[in-house]
């Protein structure tokens, strides 16, 4: 299989055409078509000799069948050599010599009925002799058309007996004759280069077919290659994540909780005032690695596609509210609004209420963190004209550019305001929440523009939205108890047995 990809993957790449495949291609064709017309030709030859025998001694008849039997005999055997070879030597030039000169031997043996018959004082003879060489030309043009020259040697021997026979003839004759047979002559070259030509097509067809069928063997085994090294890349992720998420927990457990005892001065106070301000710098950047390794570790489970939605009834106008109430005072500090605008008696939500809340907090903490001062922040939930249920937070910040959108929703992404302002982040938030949104179905757009602010929304599709019960009418009369629905099939029964 790696050499016929190889030769395959060479044959595609070079602009050379390999002749001797070529020829060996066509002399293939040859032999094919030689072993499969002798039978009929040999039974042609018996119908001639025995229709001979009429004109001519049995035993001169006799000697020519044998001398055509021992041409078909050659060309014949040469076919079965010639199939019974290996692919290289059957590329060898001197195949098609030898096929060149049996066909040409074939072609003398038919040739010679014509000295055969002519012999025969019956004009009708001759006229035997020519449908006969007419007959055996046509069947020669077809058999042997992968082979120009063939062609040729089989050919020529029989034109020339066709010569021989209209010479006796008178001039008109030989001249309506002779236009005849060239004709049909020349008909037959003709559609023997048009066979030559299919045959070609065919060869080309099927030599890039081959070459395709490589390169699809060789895509497949490099698909496969690629997806073991993938699935072994992925395991090892995993398992590295899966150890070093132990292995860094344990340690930071000890961090923040030494660091918040020597915060809280639970031992007494600090000599030296900047050891507590030293504490909570170690307890803030603790903090923030176990913030950063809690992201990496639900980025690799979304992926991975391992993160299991525990789904319960979620109101999303609920969630929406609470994550307000929790990020209040930090938009408080900086001194930016946030609007509401949430449509009432929203049905609830089939989903995940842990992601729901963690999608919208880190929506949420972002536009506060871009936003600036004095800025605004409008908060959107209600129905999509599809029946589900969208989450939208529009702020009043710089905006994103739009070759950067693809940037900050990759892995570790950050445009280019964050890293001017230097925020905090690691680049993970909106490819959690398009992750954990896509896990519930649904669709996350971001729009941005420059100097205009961004919007972020969060939609889920319909399936995830609960059917309400109908709202009750205040006015509707109270529905009967059970001891009234008994009573009145008590009655009705009585009325039927009187």
């Amino acid at each position: 299989m790696t050499l016929k990809l190889r030769q395959a993957r060479q044959a595609l790449t070079t602009d050379s055409i390999d002749f001797g495949s070529q020829y060996a291609s066509l002399a293939r064709l040859f032999a094919n078509s030689i072993t499969g017309a002798t039978p009929v030709i040999a039974l042609v030859a018996l119908a001639v000799g025995a229709i001979a025998c009429a004109w001519v001694p049995p035993a001169k008849v006799a000697s020519w069948g044998m001398l055509l039997a021992a041409s078909l005999a050659v060309r014949y055997g040469l076919a079965v050599a010639f199939l019974d070879t290996p692919d290289m030597e059957r590329a060898s030039p001197s195949w098609r010599r030898k096929f060149i000169a049996a066909e040409t031997f074939a072609g003398s043996s038919w040739a010679l009925l014509v000295v055969l018959l002519l012999q025969a004082p019956d004009v009708n003879a001759r006229t035997f002799v020519l449908v006969v060489l007419l007959l055996v030309a046509g069947m020669t043009a077809m058999v042997a058309s992968a082979i120009p020259f063939a062609v040729a040697g089989g050919l020529l021997p029989m034109a020339i007996g066709i010569v021989y026979v209209l010479g006796p003839a008178t001039r008109e004759q030989a001249l309506l004759m002779s236009a005849l047979c060239v004709g049909i002559l020349g008909y037959f070259v003709v559609l023997a280069n048009r066979l030559h030509r299919t045959s070609l097509a065919g060869l080309s067809f099927q030599a890039e077919k081959d070459a395709l069928i490589a390169e699809l063997e060789q895509a497949k085994l490099n698909s496969d290659e690629a997806r073991r090294r993938a699935e072994s890349a992925n395991l090892a992720k995993s398992r590295f994540l899966a150890t070093m998420s132990h292995e860094l927990r344990t340690p930071l457990n000890a961090i923040l909780g030494f660091s918040e005892v020597m915060k809280a001065e639970l031992f007494g106070a600090h000599s030296v005032p900047s050891y507590k301000d030293y504490s909570n710098d170690i307890h803030s950047s603790g903090q923030h690695l176990l913030m950063l390794i809690n992201e990496i570790l639900d980025l690799s489970r979304v992926e991975a596609g391992r993160y299991e939605l525990k789904e319960e009834s979620v109101s999303l106008q609920g969630v929406v509210e609470e994550c307000r109430h929790l990020l209040s005072m930090r938009a408080k500090t900086r001194n930016i609004t946030i609007v509401e605008q949430l449509d009432a008696n929203l049905p609830r939500l089939w989903a995940d209420e842990r992601a729901v809340r963690q999608v919208t907090l880190n929506l949420l903490s972002n536009a506060i963190k871009f936003t600036p001062q004095g800025g605004t922040i409008t908060l959107k939930v209600g129905w999509t004209s599809s029946g589900g249920q969208y989450l939208s937070i529009r702020d009043t910040g710089p905006g994103i550019a739009e070759d950067e959108i693809p940037i900050v929703l990759s892995s570790f992404g950050r445009g280019s305001l964050a890293q001017k302002n230097a925020e905090e982040g690691s680049g993970l938030g909106l490819p959690i929440v398009k992750g954990l949104v896509e896990l519930h179905g649904g669709e996350f757009v971001l729009n941005s523009k420059v100097r205009e602010g961004t919007e972020v929304i969060v939609i889920f599709p319909p399936e995830r939205v609960m059917d309400a019960l109908p709202q009750l009418d205040p006015h509707a009369p109270p529905e009967p108890s059970a001891e009234e629905i008994a009573a009145r099939r008590a009655r009705r029964w009585g009325r039927k047995a009187a």
